[in-house]
């Protein structure tokens, strides 16, 4: 695997020096001051490729590379073809083409309407003292119903599930609702911004109208019309999946599963149409195998995710609530990760014995916990510092041991 790490630029917390140092050679950017659907120019992109590979604090190079872009954000317009949508498509064509110039063609993105990851919880705390992030289903019922107050939210949602939400959000102090709400409605550099309740409403009546059919629609309408100048200059896109991969708030989702996924494959045959696989986001619906899934689409996929989820146990399995899970360390949970990691190795040699010149997958850890040590730097929640080395060493680890028994050479 080609050990990469995500940077969110020269404002990250994390430094180069940092990501170098903890073994990774590739980084996963881009260029998150410029707004969502505004033009890319090849002068930025040449600036924040150099930022990567030199650091002129030591006048040397750093030994990273700038490989994988994350992400070229697709703007709300063109997701709900509303407003100047077409204009913005050529926009985004002319900012693949700008990236393309600088040798950077692999491109994650994703399709998900408004929100990126939701989580209810930033900082879970765990036995150890370090937290990670949680996605409490409950908690988003009672933030929608009681908080957002969306207006047909109860349509979403079973008289169980609104059962529940009004026990949770009973029991709620002030400080406690804020914190939901602040979770669910807090942006990630260069896909979205903060929003209020009030914000978050309106962005919500973009989509009024617009079932998961027609979104799919319109995604698919999206990639034809930039798939041509993909496969000139091959680039490959590779769309991330839902997370969590479900319906909220109204909102239709469109990449949640293997039906999802295949359907799109379906429809934009080109080996440039590809996937991110999310080990994570695909893993927080109980009945998706992450693992099986990289097995099924390995050909395609031009670029890993890889961590993991836990769903909490109950006393009564029946009570089970499968749509509530947290992250957890990067080899243990939902997610099997030594049957992952080994599909990943076969298809990297598989594309090696083809003569494929990029026959290794960019791999990035993700959502790393947040340790005592992360707190000084205050990283960014779920972009920890000491959280990632730990998942980036282990799954290392696992590639190394693996490719030893599989017989592979060990890179």
């Amino acid at each position: 695997m080609r050990q990469s790490w995500r940077w969110f630029g020269p404002q990250d917390p994390i430094t180069l020096r940092d990501i170098a140092q903890a073994g990774a050679t590739d980084i996963v950017t881009a260029l998150h001051h410029i707004r969502c659907g505004d033009l890319w120019t090849e002068a930025e992109i040449a600036k924040r490729v150099q930022e990567v590979a030199f650091d002129p604090v030591t006048n040397r190079p750093t030994g990273l590379r700038w490989s994988v872009v994350e992400s070229v954000a697709v703007h709300e317009d063109i997701k709900t073809q509303r407003g100047p949508w077409r204009e913005r498509i050529e926009v985004y064509k002319q900012s693949l083409t700008n990236l393309a110039k600088h040798g950077l063609t692999t491109i994650c993105y994703n399709f998900m309407p408004v929100l990126d990851w939701t989580r209810t919880d930033l900082e879970m705390e765990l036995p150890d003292g370090s937290s990670v992030l949680n996605c409490d289903a409950d908690a988003i019922a009672a933030f929608d119903l009681f908080i957002l107050k969306r207006p047909g939210a109860s349509a979403s949602y079973s008289a169980d599930e609104v059962d529940r939400a009004k026990t949770l959000f009973a029991r709620l102090t002030d400080e406690e609702k804020a914190r939901i709400s602040n979770s669910i409605l807090m942006g990630l550099p260069g896909t979205v911004d903060d929003l209020t309740p009030a914000e978050f409403l309106t962005e919500l009546e973009r989509y009024r109208g617009i079932d998961a059919n027609r979104l799919r629609q319109n995604l698919v309408d999206f990639l034809s019309e930039i798939m041509p100048l993909c496969d000139r200059l091959g680039i490959r896109m590779a769309i991330h999946p839902d997370d969590p991969p479900r319906p909220i708030f109204g909102l239709p989702r469109i990449l949640s599963c293997a039906e999802d996924v295949v359907a799109l494959f379906a429809a934009v045959p080109s080996a440039n149409c590809g996937l991110t696989l999310c080990t994570g986001s695909f893993g927080g619906r109980p009945e998706n195998n992450p693992a099986a899934m990289f097995e099924q689409f390995a050909p395609r996929i031009h670029f890993a995710h890889l961590r993991n989820v836990t769903y909490p146990a109950t006393r009564n399995e029946k009570e089970v609530n499968r749509r509530t899970f947290h992250e957890s360390n990067h080899l243990t949970g939902h997610v099997d990760m030594v049957r992952t990691m080994t599909a990943l190795i076969r298809e990297e040699e598989r594309r090696k014995a083809a003569g494929q010149a990029d026959w290794l997958i960019p791999v990035r850890p993700d959502h790393g916990k947040l340790m005592d040590i992360d707190r000084a730097k205050k990283c960014y929640n779920g972009y920890s510092f000491g959280g990632r080395v730990i998942g980036l060493a282990e799954l290392r680890g696992l590639e190394f041991g693996l490719r030893s028994s599989l017989g592979c050479p060990v890179m």
